[in-house]
């Protein structure tokens, strides 16, 4: 019998990837001679992926971006993160305590992210964080990706887990677009990347905190949604 499973979006939910993706972009920016990007500017972003980014960057500084030096710089921006990686990124407080709570009441733990699988991996395993996790999926494990339903569904059959009593829990429209395309219920942290406050896209529930995230909460959710 397949157990019950918590599904995870990576950056900006488990772990604040956002200083070394900044450290990443403005490297590769740096050999283009534009203007460092502000931290606070930049996280709104971060979520969007490397190529978004740069885009964004070059928008903001009203210079024109060539296909081919948007591909330069996107090379650039992932040899530049990969090689430094895990950097400054942390999980968030309280992440550890909450995983360990569902795992001691018989749950599964994954990870479902618009990030590349193996970096998402090698994060995650740099983090000391693999062993929690029966399934780490990303953009490029199957042939489709969030908001795609299946990249949720499908990473919870990789993970042996019950779709019927699934949780997912993200940070942006993208992950409470899929999670409710899947019909699953989807807790939203209202700290990560996303530049529009979280509640404006109804998730299931709103958190500030991983202490919020409990595993009565997570059944309730489960058992709402299958009402």
């Amino acid at each position: 019998m397949n157990k019950p499973i918590v599904v995870f979006d990576l950056d900006g939910t488990l772990v604040d990837t956002a200083p070394d993706l900044l450290d990443s972009l403005n490297h590769s920016l740096g050999t283009a001679s534009m203007t460092p990007t502000e931290a606070a500017w930049f996280r709104t972003y971060a979520g969007h992926g490397a190529r978004v980014m740069i885009e964004r960057a070059f928008a903001a500084q009203q210079k024109a971006l060539a296909v081919e030096e948007h591909d330069r710089l996107y090379t650039l921006f992932l040899d530049h993160y990969g090689a430094n990686m895990p950097g400054k990124s942390l999980p968030y407080p309280g992440v550890i305590d909450a995983i360990r709570r569902f795992e001691k009441a018989g749950f599964l733990m994954a990870i479902c992210t618009n990030k590349t699988e193996g970096f998402a991996r090698k994060l995650v395993e740099a983090l000391g964080m693999s062993g929690h996790f029966a399934a780490i999926c990303g953009q490029d494990t199957f042939a489709f990706r969030k908001p795609d339903p299946r990249h949720l569904t499908e990473t919870i059959a990789m993970a042996s887990g019950d779709p019927e009593q699934a949780l997912m829990v993200g940070d942006s429209r993208t992950d409470i677009d899929t999670a409710k395309a899947a019909g699953i219920p989807v807790v939203a942290v209202d700290f990560g990347y996303t530049d529009r406050h979280v509640r404006e896209f109804e998730p299931s529930r709103v958190i500030s905190h991983f202490d919020e995230l409990t595993v009565p909460l997570a059944k309730d959710l489960i058992a709402a949604a299958r009402a």
